[in-house]
């Protein structure tokens, strides 16, 4: 057989160069889209200090004008390999993030979140990025009818549009997102700042609720607080736990709203908590009352740390929830139904160990970083083949 003729050889995948992958999010450090793409990150590098360097990442930020430029020393600190672009109009972010890929060269840019996914992709069709992901965070964004419509063109030229979780993936289809395209990969989170949870007995715990989420329209601290002043009301008061940032403005309104219900003394807003697993793991119950979701990593954190977990019954958050099993849905806004699943809780904490006993399993199956790194790094070995 002449060589013409022969088979070309076969690349071996473990001397294959590193898929190159900008993850591209806002630098606003408030929702889980940048603490998505910031997983993704370092669970890459971590793959790299392993000796199995599949995929070369980049954290490129949007600066934004109420940023951390803390949070963004402490990524450096830690080694992250880290850029920032312009945040100050949508051209100057076009413009800048354009710039960014013609040096690094991605094979896959990564655009996540609203509005983002928008001039993250325009960036990356300008720069002729071989391979386009958009990840879409929410069930429920600020679409107008012009930005729907740059979303579909933007689709139509886009490798991939994943959806945080499965009711997330649903809605893009409702937006008219071409479904052969969309896909679904469920969030996941460090599992290792919850591995001393076995070592909290629930018994020993403070039998308090802990919510985290920052304030704002999405998350539903109202319903809380009122659930909250009728467990007063049948002889309950138990400590409420509200870790978070968010606009000043909507955390004024939750406090004047606790001091109108009496709960002044009993209910506690910590901010911003630089040690959430900890405080999950000293507390009982961990709740999630919101209007919306994609996939709360929040409730994730609650079930890892062992806690016994509530949440609305919303999209995203019933595909981490198995009601009765791992946790309790009630319905969202209903304070009265928020109520008696807390108070069934705190009445009976045998069974809340044994549903936080069965959170924490479920969470260590189905939610590792881990899994979701696997999940992203075979989408970009996928991608690279074509």
């Amino acid at each position: 057989m002449s060589d013409d003729n022969r088979a070309p050889p076969v690349a071996d995948p473990a001397q294959a160069p590193p898929i190159r992958v900008l993850h591209f999010v806002t630098g606003g450090f408030s929702g889980g889209a940048t603490q998505v793409a910031i997983t993704l990150v370092k669970a890459a590098q971590a793959d790299a200090e392993r000796g199995g360097a599949h995929v070369q990442p980049l954290l490129v930020l949007r600066r934004k004008r109420r940023g951390d430029p803390a949070r963004i020393a402490e990524l450096e600190r830690a080694g992250v390999p880290l850029a920032t672009v312009a945040g100050w109009s949508h051209a100057a972010t076009i413009w800048s993030l354009l710039r960014l890929c013609r040096r690094f060269r991605p094979d896959v840019l990564v655009a996540h979140g609203f509005s983002e996914h928008l001039w993250g992709r325009y960036a990356g069709l300008l720069a002729r990025v071989p391979h386009l992901v958009h990840v879409e965070h929410n069930t429920r964004e600020r679409y107008t009818t012009w930005r729907l419509a740059q979303a579909r063109w933007l689709a139509r030229r886009t490798d991939r549009i994943v959806g945080c979780s499965e009711g997330v993936r649903l809605r893009l289809l409702e937006m008219g997102m071409p479904p052969a395209k969309t896909i679904a990969i469920p969030n996941g989170i460090r599992l290792q700042p919850f591995a001393a949870a076995d070592a909290h007995p629930f018994a020993q715990r403070v039998p308090g609720i802990v919510m985290v989420a920052r304030f704002s329209r999405q998350k539903d601290h109202p319903t809380l607080l009122r659930a909250t002043a009728l467990l007063r009301a049948r002889g309950l008061r138990p400590p409420v736990l509200l870790a978070g940032g968010g606009k000043a403005g909507h955390r004024q309104r939750i406090e004047r709203l606790a001091a109108e219900l009496g709960l002044g003394e009993q209910v506690r807003f910590l901010g911003l908590c630089r040690d959430v697993p900890a405080l999950l793991m000293q507390h009982q119950l961990a709740v999630l009352s919101t209007h919306y979701e994609g996939m709360p990593l929040a409730l994730i954190e609650g079930m890892a740390a062992g806690c016994a977990v509530v949440g609305s019954a919303v999209p995203g958050v019933r595909e981490v929830i198995d009601d009765g099993i791992d946790g309790r849905l009630v319905a969202p806004a209903d304070p009265a139904a928020l109520a008696d699943a807390l108070e069934a809780l705190l009445r009976a904490p045998q069974h809340a160990a044994e549903l936080g006993a069965a959170a924490r399993a479920a969470a260590l199956a189905r939610h590792s970083r881990e899994l979701m790194n696997q999940r992203y790094e075979e989408l970009f070995r996928a991608l690279a083949r074509e």
